[in-house]
């Protein structure tokens, strides 16, 4: 068991699954079946499954931990309530995020109660809780518990400590999705350090402090150094992990993505295909992850022309979000956005029309007024106005979107040099040509050739 706790603690999941998996065949033919130590196995067991991305090999382990663990211990027992922390995670990777937040708020009374605020456990069921409301977009409520995690961990536990740098790193993961792209930068530079000094290179946690900064980046438009990072964590994902692994997958995945925003549309659609096969193989058709995995593939197809395609799978998505994540979610409101520009291609203007003023209003409304969200909704409803020969709406709203990404984006942001490239044409033509001339002067010179 001790070697398989080292092999654990440094990464190597595979070696300690095989080392746990004999130790509990030893100890279940043994006097010790049954008992406390077989329990504690188990469960040791299913923590490895668990961080191979084997979750429904892993759940079925914690739920026979937490069910023995209710009947001997009770269920105010430490190991009862951590059981109880551990079935939940399995249950977030699997997407199953209502299933999660309901657990994990037992969790947090339960510790709360028993240990107080302050308590390790408390402060790590809290952390739990937050990731529960980060995984269905309630960003703010996230924010909220985080900062306090953080804080308190820093304070009790130290900045270097692990758990305190997991806090670190889960806070820059909500304000990247917040468009807080300066505040995300910051803390994940100061984490790959860390964990670099710490763990070593080639640990899974440096490797995913890498992945979380590359993300940062091709947020940013800065997708050569989003490139750069995530080739090496493909690359080291594949040889470590094994080429199934999810964690490889998502490696892949974030590539293609800056594949595509470069607009290297051959690569970044096979490495797509790739990715939608695994999901839809290993974790079935309606996992939120395969469902992300057919939107990327979808913006693959229109960005190449493709719309038939695209509309096929992207009509399929949005239904699967709205039923799964509900009509608010962030990523049922993307799939709404990305169906609404194929019919625009399409010219349906009135369908597309009809869903972007449905879209803006809700950004506006769940993410606020500054979110690198609404920009991004103003300017596709502007050139469905645009698409019909409705200029000055068009202007309005355009006008305003660019004003908004040289605040938020920043002048140098690729997709902010684009905006204004639009506002430029639409000038044009209104024949409106000291605005276009204007407008013209905020272009970077090696863009705007």
């Amino acid at each position: 068991m001790a070697f398989g706790l080292v092999a654990q603690q440094q990464g190597h999941y595979q070696v300690a699954g095989k080392l746990f998996e004999t130790a509990l065949e030893v100890v279940n033919h043994s006097a010790q079946a049954g008992s406390r130590n077989a329990l504690w196995v188990v469960s040791t067991l299913a923590s490895t499954y668990y961080w191979q991305g084997r979750w429904s090999e892993s759940e079925e382990l914690e739920e026979e931990v937490f069910e023995q663990r209710k009947r001997i211990l009770g269920l105010e027992h430490p190991d009862t309530i951590q059981s109880a922390a551990s079935l939940a995670a399995t249950y977030r990777n699997q997407g199953r995020w209502g299933e999660y937040e309901k657990l994990f708020e037992e969790v947090f009374e339960q510790r709360g109660r028993i240990f107080g605020a302050e308590h390790p456990h408390t402060v790590l069921a809290a952390a739990g809780l937050a990731s529960a409301y980060y995984s269905q977009g309630r960003w703010s409520e996230s924010e909220k518990l985080l900062i306090e995690v953080l804080e308190r961990r820093r304070r009790i536990l130290g900045v270097e400590h692990p758990d305190t740098i997991d806090a670190a790193a889960n806070l820059a993961s909500t304000y990247r999705h917040q468009g807080r792209w300066a505040e995300s930068e910051k803390l994940f530079v100061e984490i790959l350090e860390r964990r670099r000094c710490i763990l070593g290179v080639e640990h899974p946690e440096t490797i995913r402090a890498a992945a979380s900064l590359a993300s940062t980046y091709c947020f940013q438009g800065r997708w050569t150094e989003s490139e750069n990072l995530e080739v090496g964590i493909l690359e080291q994902r594949r040889r470590i992990l094994g080429l199934e692994h999810p964690d490889a997958i998502q490696a892949a995945a974030n590539l293609a993505a800056t594949y595509h925003n470069q607009e290297r549309w051959s690569e970044s659609e096979a490495l797509f295909a790739e990715v939608l096969e695994q999901r839809r193989r290993i974790l079935g058709v309606e996992h939120p992850y395969t469902i992300i995995a057919s939107a990327n593939l979808a913006s693959s197809y229109y960005s190449q022309g493709r719309w038939a395609e695209s509309e096929r799978l992207e009509v399929k998505v949005l239904e699967q979000r709205r039923r799964i994540l509900g009509p608010e979610h962030p990523h049922t409101i993307c799939a709404v956005a990305n169906l609404a520009a194929t019919y625009r291609n399409q010219g349906r203007w009135n369908e597309s029309e009809r869903l972007l003023v449905e879209v803006l209003e809700q950004r506006r409304r769940i993410l606020g007024a500054e979110h690198p969200d609404i920009i991004e909704a103003a300017t596709n409803l502007a050139a469905t106005y645009g698409a019909q020969g409705r200029w000055e709406e068009d202007a309005d709203l355009l006008s305003s979107a660019v004003d908004l990404s040289l605040k938020v984006l920043g002048r140098q942001h690729p997709r902010t040099q684009r905006h204004i490239k639009s506002l430029i044409f639409v000038h044009e033509k209104l024949g409106r040509s000291k605005e276009a001339e204007e407008t013209r002067g905020l272009l970077i010179s090696d863009t705007s050739s």
